[in-house]
């Protein structure tokens, strides 16, 4: 097979978020683009990242949008994605976010609104349908190898250390500690989405709440954990399992009408690498065997995604990204899939506070829904507190001991953050 690449036309492309961006800022040559600027108001060390860079450095958002680009990566805080990205699309941007759509359903609304009425390229920067496991798994499914969906187990549970998770998280009103267990839900379900074509349609959520003086020196506000269950589209239960529970796992399993496919587990944060497709002696087709476990590869046009990070899967959303730009055709994890997937992490929550209720997910396609959450600003995070607003813990409010911030402080002013 000839190896595919990008066609000449450089991207100019800026970022903001230098440190969760890094990664995006790596990728660029691969995909054909020229990273120019990046935005972040960590001014130190957004000086640093420049200067090693060699690009200009932006503190005001409104600025960085002036410079000569084609389009935006908006690496920032998980959930302030949707209104950056519609600045940058009022601007003439294409854009690619990461992580998270919208931190709300009416600014799931908001952004696909805007996508729509500037003609741009939105894609969500979700990264964990590209490993070669996992492009692998939607090759064969797509095959037919497993006939269609009727369960799938998703699991993205990534505990770490406490010094890390500080060290990640710098502020008592970062994301990261004031974020309810099922918003993080996109590594798990994203895989299980892209191989097999489904759209998730309704969801109940249980939270899984930490114990009390389980990390007595944390100042997380949320829980640890999560499990939600996705009704899809073609009627199949897709099961998701996040946060940090202890026993670190990222796994995926698709039962189907005749047979499974399923990551083998073990050591390493993608376990082998591996595989496993598995029959029932009386579903077998000529030519096919109860069983098989081998380790895939990337495709050949795409070896240079194994020198990428999160296995590969860094270098094809820029890949995809720059592609669709340069087609006008938009990618596969468009606007649309990228705010159905966040929107189940807000619906699973909602669910949760009611004990696992049901919780219909609305088709953002279509307009006529969309006007039913124009205004559904329901929040958990501490900008948008106030009446009728939910905490981000089953727990209720929950705060931080005198002990755990100053902990927290104090690994922070090791990393060189200051407080606003």
């Amino acid at each position: 097979m000839a190896k595919r690449k990008a066609t000449a036309k450089q991207i100019r492309v800026g970022v903001i978020g230098v440190g969760r961006g890094q990664s995006f800022m790596r990728q660029a040559p691969y995909a054909g683009m020229e990273l120019v600027a990046i935005c972040d108001t960590w001014e130190e060390r957004l000086r640093k990242v420049g200067e090693e860079l060699g690009v200009a450095t932006y503190t005001d958002y409104d600025q960085f949008l002036q410079h000569d680009m084609d389009a935006v990566i908006t690496a920032n805080y998980f959930h302030q994605h949707a209104p950056f990205a519609i600045k940058a699309l009022r601007a003439g941007k294409h854009v690619m976010s990461e992580t998270s759509a919208c931190k709300t359903l009416a600014e799931g609304v908001a952004l696909i609104r805007e996508v729509e009425k500037s003609g741009k390229i939105y894609m969500l920067a979700e990264n964990y349908p590209y490993t070669a496991v996992n492009i692998e798994m939607r090759r064969r499914y797509q095959n037919g190898e497993i006939g269609d969906a009727l369960y799938a187990d998703g699991e993205y549970n990534h505990p770490m250390a406490l010094d890390d998770v500080m060290r990640i998280s710098p502020g008592l009103t970062h994301w990261r500690n004031n974020l309810p267990s099922t918003y993080y839900c996109t590594h798990a379900l994203a895989p299980l989405m892209s191989a097999t074509d489904t759209w998730p349609v309704s969801v109940n959520g249980l939270s899984i709440a930490t114990p009390e003086g389980y990390i007595p020196l944390s100042p997380r506000r949320g829980d640890i954990g999560a499990v939600i269950l996705c009704r899809m589209d073609n009627g199949a239960v897709f099961k998701l399992f996040q946060t940090g529970v202890p026993g670190h796992s990222i796994w995926y399993r698709i039962h189907g009408t005749r047979g499974l496919m399923e990551h083998t587990r073990g050591p390493g944060y993608w376990g082998p690498g591996q595989l496993r497709i598995a029959h029932d002696p009386w579903e077998l087709r000529p030519d096919e065997v109860t069983e098989q476990t081998y380790l895939p590869d990337f495709p050949e046009w795409a070896q240079d995604a194994a020198r990428t990070g999160h296995g590969g899967g860094d270098y094809f959303t820029t890949y995809h990204f720059g592609e669709a730009i340069r087609s006008g055709k938009p990618p596969y994890l468009d606007v649309y899939r990228g705010v159905a997937m966040s929107i189940v992490g807000i619906l699973a929550w909602k669910s949760a506070l009611q004990n696992g209720a049901p919780f219909a997910v609305p088709d953002f396609r279509d307009e006529k829904q969309r006007q039913q959450y124009a205004d559904d600003h329901w929040s958990p995070f501490p900008e948008d507190a106030g009446p009728g607003q939910p905490q981000p813990s089953i727990r209720g409010s929950i705060k931080p001991s005198a002990a755990a911030i100053r902990y927290a402080r104090k690994i922070w002013k090791e990393i060189g953050y200051k407080e606003q």
